[in-house]
């Protein structure tokens, strides 16, 4: 069993990521800006207000746990532009002042940086709206910041082009900086089977210090 904060619990991701972390007999606190707006699944430990962009509020909220989970999003294209790099940013700095006794950190990321052919992002096929390219390129340059980290030991797990509500199966495959594509070319997963792949690699950590991404 290991003890996993999740920021962001109340999230489409998140909130997947408490309840498979919950159904493997895990121990899990909820962060969330706002408790007193948030119905905490049965089983949750602990419900704990804290703000991502807080390196303070980090620390506080990984202190004494195992892996601290960042499943925050900044909503619309400049939403994430401004949010995601200070995130990654605080998310570091919190966890730098523990030391030694800092948690192990995953981050979910984004598609748009990995790769569809070689040189290729998926940020530059044609015709992606202004929006869309900003979330993009926010979780890209997050990505860039967290190759520079060699003091906290981070993960970034980056979802499939599409990511939604669905089934969950159990299965996935995975891959490093090239987009994960079924036989016919598309890119998806649920968010379920995301969950599934975060806490497997809560479980069984393989891709310390670097990011991997999912599809079915």
């Amino acid at each position: 069993m290991a003890k996993i904060a999740v920021l962001g619990a109340k999230g489409a991701i998140g909130s997947r990521v408490v309840t498979e972390a919950l159904a493997r007999g895990h121990q899990v606190t909820a962060v969330v800006r706002d408790p007193a707006t948030y119905s905490a699944p049965e089983g949750v430990t602990a419900v704990v207000a804290g703000d991502v962009l807080e390196s303070a509020a980090v620390a506080e909220a990984a202190t004494g746990q195992d892996v601290l989970v960042s499943a925050v999003g900044g909503g619309d294209g400049p939403g994430h532009a401004a949010v995601m790099v200070p995130a990654a940013q605080s998310l570091v700095q919190g966890l730098r002042g523990l030391g030694s006794a800092a948690p192990r950190l995953i981050a979910v990321g984004g598609a748009g940086s990995l790769e569809t052919a070689p040189g290729v992002k998926v940020w530059d096929a044609p015709g992606l709206p202004d929006w869309l390219l900003q979330i993009m390129h926010a979780h890209g340059d997050a990505q860039a910041f967290y190759n520079t980290v060699d003091d906290v030991t981070w993960t970034v797990l980056s979802p499939a082009a599409l990511i939604q509500p669905g089934e969950r199966t159990g299965s996935y495959r995975t891959g490093l900086e090239q987009l994960v594509v079924d036989a016919e070319g598309n890119s998806h997963i649920s968010t379920e089977d995301y969950a599934v792949a975060l806490v497997d690699e809560i479980e069984q950590p393989a891709h310390l210090g670097r990011r991997f991404t999912v599809g079915r």
